[in-house]
């Protein structure tokens, strides 16, 4: 079977080497097997989207050597904007499926539930207080102060994730039965990634480990609209100095501040190929040297943390 995967960004910031260190992870995975891999735009939340993050990702991308397959036209828009009838599309078949209702919880309602005693620190599961209230279903009407919600099923999901090996979720007391289209009309993420890779033929997903607790979810939603299962990969974050997790609000390590300072794009490849455990040490490479040394078994399953005063002067061409 050939491999089909994609990178797919969000355009609500610069790219951080979190970002790149997965686009790396799923370029080199899909063409080490000779496949296909698509470059697709999460802009779903137009009010986050940033004017001009999508042209300056796509030149940085090329700076670096990614090259992409281009989208053949029938499988639709490669923007997640201009794929909003999809999106409805795949919500009347759920609603076919009596797999949605309504839902009139606000936000301060359920802050309520959260902060309740003895709640735990996670955010709580959706207690399903909405499921046998009957409220009418409105797949039509965006302005309608209702979100949907999927109607989840119980016992353990699980799946065999590349990096992390098997993984297993009770989504129903986890997470609950979940939003997929918000109040707003706006679709939820865990709707529209299911229906763009289904209907792009993607069988290969390599996206950041912050998604681990989503993929249950997303597959609930899969079997639900009879597609077909891809194979999961879950790529170790990137943490900064102080060991938290890499945000695009974080100038210090987006890759258009470290070009600026100097950085050259040989050596950041070498950087994250050895950091990924691909490379034995620090050496300036290409994407083309890294795809004949791909290995999913060589993959590091830590996190990796990346400090400036550490490793700017190597990105730069110094010896240390």
């Amino acid at each position: 079977m050939c491999v089909v995967g994609r990178y797919a960004p969000s355009p609500t910031g610069d790219l951080h080497l979190g970002n790149l260190r997965t686009a790396l992870v799923a370029w080199l995975a899909a063409r080490a097997a000779g496949g296909r891999i698509y470059l697709r735009i999460e802009d779903l939340d137009p009010p986050r989207v940033i004017p001009g993050a999508e042209a300056r990702m796509r030149e940085l991308l090329d700076w670096l050597g990614f090259d992409w397959d281009p989208l053949p036209h029938e499988l639709g828009p490669s923007r997640q904007s201009e794929r909003q009838d999809l999106y409805r599309q795949a919500l009347k078949q759920l609603a076919h499926a009596n797999r949605l209702y309504a839902c009139t919880c606000t936000r301060s309602e359920l802050q309520r539930l959260a902060s309740a005693p003895h709640a735990s620190e996670a955010a709580p599961a959706y207690p399903g207080i909405c499921q046998n209230k009957g409220l009418p279903l409105d797949l039509t009407d965006p302005k309608r102060a209702q979100a949907i919600r999927f109607r989840v099923e119980p016992g353990l999901w699980h799946f065999n994730d590349y990096i992390f090996g098997v993984y297993e979720q009770d989504v129903l007391n986890a997470v609950g039965d979940f939003v997929i289209r918000r109040a707003d009309g706006l679709f939820a993420y865990q709707l529209a990634v299911v229906v763009d890779d289904a209907l792009m033929g993607i069988n290969q997903v390599v996206r950041g480990a912050d998604l681990l607790d989503s993929t249950p979810r997303q597959i609930q939603i899969l079997g639900a609209l009879d597609a077909p299962l891809p194979t999961y990969a879950h790529v170790p974050l990137v943490l900064d100095s102080h060991g938290q997790r890499l945000a695009k609000r974080d100038q210090a390590t987006s890759i258009a501040q470290l070009r600026t300072a100097g950085a050259q794009p040989e050596r950041l490849l070498g950087l994250l190929g050895h950091s990924l455990g691909l490379l034995d040490g620090r050496q300036p490479t290409t994407l083309d040297a890294l795809r004949t040394r791909f290995d999913w078994n060589a993959l590091s399953k830590q996190p990796w943390s990346f400090d400036a005063n550490e490793h700017l002067a190597w990105l730069q061409g110094g010896t240390c």
